[in-house]
């Protein structure tokens, strides 16, 4: 269900989509968007600094630098967005009237604008977001027993081209800043009425919405801090969740920089196969995929890595697939030396319109997951949640100019399918 109050401010999105030109304000606020680069360029001068896209160190570096204020006002001010909510300098009663001031001509605290607000039936909770005048994202708060998992996007659609995923369809735009990313959260944080230490209703993070977190590497590390540091969202090391299809290069840049938890995409524990459902392996397959793992876990003592698999009938959820995967874990196990340090989640496939993929049968899925447990691979099935708002796994849709033919692509085949395509994308997003 749509809440009223967000029909508005999507209208208006789509009305100003339709006149915007070829360069355009960025939702954060620090510079324009070009179409022709992934990521905004220097912000004109004497625009005011999105404060959203500044962690603790870079936020204590903007009052020391350019407001010539004490470091430590940095931490009343972070208190006052992540803890608090307040975006309004006004409104934050310890800072004294000079210094607000300064702030307010300066700075700007500006969250993604909330297109769309649609709960699901089991608690899930979607919202659809504009990170400029023509792009929008989507994020999904998903509760469970004891725990609150916020699943984030790091890019504008995705630059890759999983088959079985609905976001790569819409092709690719651009990057996500630090404030986009770390928007997300706060917009979650906002409406749940989460208080970081006190009433944490939000426990979880999992980049694993729309884009490839890794190729957006500095903005998504940044955003990764305010989500750690007490000043910000205070959420343990391990309940911060990245999730990759493979870039090789930049898992281990992610090991030596920051310290979360690290999910793999895998879906194929064989080269040929692997390349069909996920073309990044043919440039990073398998053996050096599970080599850069192996790097990871051994600068990171006792820690382990999920590996997610989506089954789909026919396609990888025979029991052959299932023994590939089981040896492939166990010598993982094997290389750190460590019981477990590979975990498998697997997922059921989630359709959309216009796939070709079918969910496996529930039969196959416990089948293929009783293979794994007997082989002494710690597995999961993760349960499907929030599919009757499109907020599940492999289903997130935003709005994307694409920049690639991807989406046109699509499009043409699903009306050859006799799939009206705008239809189709109204059920994602609506």
């Amino acid at each position: 269900m749509t809440t009223t109050r967000d029909i508005p401010a999507a209208a208006a999105f789509a009305d100003e989509a339709k006149q915007s030109p070829a360069r355009v304000l960025d939702q954060a606020g620090n510079g324009l968007a070009d179409s022709a680069s992934n990521n905004p360029v220097p912000a004109p001068a004497g625009a005011r600094t999105n404060l959203f896209d500044l962690d603790r160190v870079s936020l204590e570096d903007f009052f020391e630098q350019t407001l010539g204020e004490k470091r430590y006002r940095a931490h009343q001010v972070m208190k006052w967005i992540h803890h608090r909510h307040v975006t309004q300098f006004d409104d934050m009663t310890d800072l004294g009237k000079a210094l607000r001031a300064k702030l307010e001509r300066h700075a700007e605290v500006r969250a993604p604008m909330v297109l769309l607000d649609k709960p699901s039936a089991d608690g899930t909770h979607k919202w659809l977001l504009g990170m400029d005048p023509r792009n929008a994202i989507e994020a999904v708060f998903i509760p469970d027993k004891g725990r609150g998992t916020l699943c984030v996007s790091s890019q504008v659609g995705c630059a890759l081209n999983c088959q079985f995923c609905s976001t790569a369809t819409q092709g690719f735009n651009r990057n996500l800043t630090t404030a986009e990313v770390i928007g997300q959260v706060w917009v979650a944080a906002r409406h749940l009425g989460n208080v970081p230490h006190l009433q944490r209703k939000l426990t979880n993070v999992v980049m694993m919405g729309m884009g490839e977190p890794l190729m957006n590497f500095d903005n998504v590390v940044r955003a990764m801090s305010i989500m750690r540091d007490d000043l910000g969202y205070g959420l343990a090391n391990k309940r911060v969740t990245l999730s990759t299809a493979g870039m090789v290069p930049m898992i281990d840049r992610l090991g030596e920089e920051s310290d979360v938890s690290l999910a793999v995409s895998l879906h194929a524990a064989n080269d040929e196969l692997r390349s069909e459902l996920v073309p990044l392996n043919r440039k990073y397959p398998i053996a050096e995929l599970m080599a850069a793992c192996q790097r990871y876990v051994q600068r990171k003592p006792r820690s382990s890595i999920t590996f997610e698999y989506t089954l789909m009938k026919g396609v990888n959820d025979q029991p052959a697939h299932a023994r590939q995967l089981a040896r492939l874990m166990r010598q993982f196990d094997n290389a750190v030396q460590m019981k477990d340090a590979a975990k498998v989640n697997l997922i059921p496939f989630n359709p959309f319109p216009g796939t070709r993929f079918e969910r496996s049968p529930e039969s196959d899925i416990r089948a293929f997951q009783k293979l794994l447990l007997d082989a002494q691979v710690l597995t999961m099935v993760r349960r499907t949640r929030g599919d009757d708002i499109d907020a599940a796994c492999g289903q997130l849709k935003g709005q994307v100019m694409d920049r690639t033919r991807r989406q046109a692509e699509f499009r043409n085949k699903l009306a050859a399918q006799g799939i009206d395509p705008d239809g189709a994308g109204r059920d994602a997003a609506a």
